[in-house]
C-alpha cells in the first residue's frame, strides 16, 4: 500500500493546559463509487456500512486532538456523479487542503482524480495549499488497476503527498486524517484568527 503516515504521539499534559482550536474543512469530491462517504463514516465514527450514491452533500463533523492544538473537522461530502460537478467549486472555494481519492481497482477513477487536480490548481498556489493523493479500497488487492508506483509517481511529479487506505478495513485512514490535520495546521496555523480551512477531495 502506500506510504506509511506516522501516528500523532499523546501528550499527558494537554488536559491541563489551554488548547488552540482551529476548524478544519473538508470536502470530499470526485466521481461516484470511489468510497468517499465510506471514508467519511471511518473518520467519524470509525466504522463501515455501504452507502447510497451522495445527493448533492453530506455534513460530518470529527474533533481531533494534536499536542498543541484541537482540530475541529467539518467534512463535506460532495456528490460524485457527472450532473453535480458544476456546482462542486462551491465546496472547495477558500480552501487550504484537499485530498483526491480514487478506487485503486478502476484505473478511470485515477484519470478522474486528475482531472479534479488540474482544477485545483487552478484555484491555488504551490504551497498555499495541502494536496492529497489518495488510492482507496486497498482491500481490493486481488483487482488493482492503478500500482501504488503510479499513484506515488503522479505525486512526486505533481508536489503531492499520496498514501492508499481501505475504508472497508480501517487502514490508513486514521493515519491519513491526522496526517492531513498536522499539514493543514502548517499551512493556515499562522493566520490571525486562528481559522483553518481544509478540503479533503475524494474521487
Amino acid at each position: 500500500m502506500g506510504e506509511k503516515l506516522p501516528k500523532v504521539p499523546g501528550d499527558p499534559d494537554t488536559l491541563s493546559r489551554p488548547m488552540r482550536t482551529l476548524r478544519v474543512k473538508m470536502v470530499l469530491l470526485g466521481g461516484s463509487g470511489v468510497g468517499k462517504s465510506s471514508l467519511a463514516l471511518r473518520f467519524c465514527k470509525n466504522e463501515f456500512r455501504r452507502t447510497s450514491p451522495t445527493v448533492g452533500c453530506a455534513y460530518l463533523t470529527q474533533v481531533v486532538h494534536l499536542r498543541e492544538v484541537t482540530l475541529r473537522f467539518e467534512i463535506w461530502d460532495t456528490a460524485g456523479e457527472e450532473k453535480y460537478h458544476s456546482v462542486t467549486p462551491l465546496y472547495y472555494r477558500g480552501a487550504h487542503a484537499a485530498l483526491l481519492v480514487y478506487d485503486i481497482s478502476k484505473r478511470d477513477t485515477f484519470i478522474r482524480a486528475q482531472v479534479w487536480l488540474r482544477e485545483l490548481e487552478k484555484q491555488y498556489f504551490s504551497g498555499s495549499t495541502v494536496l492529497w493523493l489518495v488510492g482507496n479500497k486497498g482491500d481490493l488487492e486481488q483487482h488493482r488497476q492503478v500500482s501504488a508506483q503510479e499513484g506515488q509517481s503522479l505525486a512526486n511529479d505533481r508536489g503531492l503527498f499520496f498514501t492508499e487506505t481501505s475504508a472497508l478495513s480501517g487502514d490508513q485512514v486514521e493515519q491519513l486524517l491526522l496526517g492531513v490535520g498536522k499539514k493543514a495546521k502548517g499551512v493556515g496555523g499562522n493566520a490571525t484568527n486562528m481559522f483553518i480551512e481544509t478540503i479533503i477531495a475524494w474521487t
